[in-house]
């Protein structure tokens, strides 16, 4: 791959002194000085880089790899070539993550769009807005009446804060994001084009057939060190508040309906929809394209399969999948069953044609 200008190198980070801040063990004290200053996959690792290896199964592209070191367990440690330092630990895939946030710290959250520190003069803030010393405020952003920002967040072009909204410090608010209607904590990101607080999806029958709009008089409540995807959306409550957990992480397109719940550190990937007023516990992990019914508990460390129709509660530590969601052994069971099923159908049309 040619250099990358968006994510220059780092000026570089002594091996050593990396191997002791990514808590791991150096395989070699003699290389403790050489310079570290970029990620790259194993097949394609040049010296200066940094890799990481998980699996037996991608040996072969040890075969190009000139890194400078490269992370790993002690399972794949026999396999790296004598010329390639090892950094040893039991946990390789966070050794590496936290090398990233090291050598590319720019890379961690939506970079800025224009050199220019401060408010920008092309900026609207109302004059009751209230912006803590450190606030960024780029071109053609919104800042409405009664908001309020801490210091060390950046609103990025063209993003809309509503009145009243708070924001906390050192968040970064991307370009196109709107905010409305919520209380945002400390060290969020919010990725370009998400859309928090509008009107959450709530309608009455109507007297001729039509339907009623109800009208959405909640919050959205995120907490500190959560992370929201491109162009998620997350409604507004009716009358209670929706609530985004401290250290949750929710990939682009996401839908989180009214009176959601989510609780901390939990992961849900894109295209999950979640209905109005369903109870997600701590620690809960959602594959990608699963939908989750309103109105149901989803436990405390439950993991759902991608895919997954999720349509009554499910038990804390469960792992479920399929549609509708099932305990995971029941799922697996039933796609046995049916491949079992097809393969003898298929037999017994090929038997009739012979």
């Amino acid at each position: 791959m040619e250099q990358n200008w968006f994510f220059p190198p780092h000026k570089g980070i002594r091996l050593g002194d990396l191997a002791n801040q990514i808590g791991t063990e150096l395989s070699d004290g003699a290389v403790a000085d050489r310079a570290i200053h970029s990620v790259a996959p194993v097949y394609r690792a040049k010296p200066g880089d940094i890799c990481y290896m998980l699996s037996r199964k991608y040996r072969a592209e040890l075969e190009t790899c000139q890194a400078s070191a490269i992370i790993c367990d002690k399972t794949i440690a026999p396999l790296v070539p004598p010329h390639i330092p090892i950094l040893l630990t039991g946990r390789p895939h966070t050794a590496f993550a936290l090398a990233g946030t090291l050598l590319h710290e720019v890379a961690m959250r939506p970079s800025r769009n224009t050199s220019l520190v401060g408010v920008s003069p092309a900026a609207f803030v109302d004059p009751s807005a209230r912006l803590e010393e450190g606030v960024e405020v780029e071109p053609m952003a919104v800042i409405g009446a009664g908001a309020e920002i801490g210091s060390g967040t950046r609103i990025a072009a063209g993003a809309v804060i509503g009145p009243g909204v708070r924001i906390g410090r050192d968040c970064t608010i991307a370009a196109g994001v709107s905010v409305l209607c919520a209380l945002v904590g400390n060290n969020v990101i919010i990725h370009p084009g998400a859309r928090i607080g509008q009107d959450g999806f709530g309608y009455a029958p109507g007297p001729k057939g039509g339907m009623i709009k109800i009208v959405q008089v909640g919050r959205v409540i995120i907490q500190d060190h959560v992370e929201i995807g491109a162009n998620t959306t997350i409604d507004r409550g009716t009358m209670d508040d929706t609530v985004i957990g401290e250290g949750t992480k929710i990939d682009n397109l996401v839908q989180v309906g009214h009176n959601v719940r989510i609780g901390r550190y939990c992961g849900i990937v894109s295209q999950v929809g979640i209905a109005g007023s369903t109870r997600i516990g701590d620690g809960v992990m959602i594959g990608g394209g699963s939908g989750v019914n309103g109105h149901i508990t989803v436990g405390d460390g439950v993991q759902i399969a991608a895919m997954s129709g999720v349509a009554s509660d499910v038990p804390a530590g469960e792992r479920y999948g399929g549609i509708p969601a099932r305990p995971m052994r029941d799922f697996l069971r039933d796609v046995a069953e049916m491949a079992l099923r097809a393969s003898d159908r298929q037999k017994k049309k090929g038997g009739t044609n012979e």
